[in-house]
């Protein structure tokens, strides 16, 4: 009873203004188990062809230790708290998305169009970025409101994670984010890879080769519809450059990006 005046006293306290302060009500193990929910979701659909990691051992190692670099990088703040899962789903999508909690998403249609190792980790460091500044709990929090999650915090509405979830499993790949959590996870993105073998300024690559390729107009949602594509180069560029980390690209020994790309063509 202590726990929920308390809870109503501080919701009370923040009233409407807590997205704007920056105030986030959702526990991390709301993350988690919002983010578990969406990855049920997607492996139990049948319309989505998520590759199966006994299948295809070679391929998942290698992205997994590309995930792991990046969140080993020493810059990832909820690197222990969130459960940080990778899939490939087979689709001609340019596209990849992070879940809450950590659970990573890899479409073959983005793996097969980048050409380096490090474009793809630029991307993922800034998938990960999502989640790790929780931009989809804020975005949900604004949405739903103040009564929402209170109501969910003492347990009222016990399969509302479940619809949120079946909500966003259905929508992945047109998740939006607002012109100012895009720059932010750019950012990430760079700081994330300063402390890897990969180019920091990777996540930049993607949106050169867009460019280059005279597909802006196509560009997913998922990475367009905020900053323009030029000034999200550029901007980037700036970020590294204030790093003053490595933008050169990593060589690869053994089991490499082209054998990866190969394999999960089969």
């Amino acid at each position: 009873m202590r726990r929920i005046l308390f809870l109503v006293s501080f919701l009370g306290l923040l009233g409407a203004s807590c997205s704007s302060s920056g105030v986030l009500l959702f526990s991390l193990q709301d993350d988690v188990k919002l983010g578990r929910q969406v990855r049920d979701e997607l492996l139990n659909d049948s319309k989505v062809d998520v590759l199966d990691r006994e299948s295809y051992p070679e391929a998942y190692a290698y992205l997994d230790q590309m995930v792991n670099e990046i969140l080993n990088s020493g810059n990832v703040k909820y690197r222990n708290e969130f459960e940080w899962e990778v899939r490939i789903i087979r689709d001609d999508v340019l596209n990849a998305f992070c879940a809450p909690g950590g659970y990573i998403f890899v479409y073959t249609g983005l793996i097969d169009y980048l050409d380096k190792p490090d474009d793809l980790a630029g991307v993922l460091g800034h998938e990960i970025a999502h989640a790790d500044l929780r931009h989809t709990s804020r975005n949900l929090q604004q949405a739903y409101g103040v009564e929402f999650l209170l109501n969910l915090l003492i347990g009222e509405n016990p399969g509302q994670i479940e619809q949120i979830a079946a909500g966003l499993a259905g929508n992945v790949t047109n998740l939006a984010f607002s012109r100012s959590h895009e720059r932010e996870s750019d950012d990430k993105s760079v700081e994330y890879l300063s402390g890897t073998r990969y180019k920091c300024d990777g996540a930049s690559s993607f949106f050169a080769k867009m460019i280059n390729d005279g597909q802006t107009p196509g560009i997913p949602e998922f990475l367009s519809t905020h900053p323009n594509p030029d000034n999200r180069v550029e901007s980037i560029s700036k970020k590294a450059l204030e790093k003053g980390c490595d933008t050169k690209y990593t060589d690869e020994n053994g089991y490499d990006y082209e054998q990866f790309k190969m394999d999960l063509r089969l």
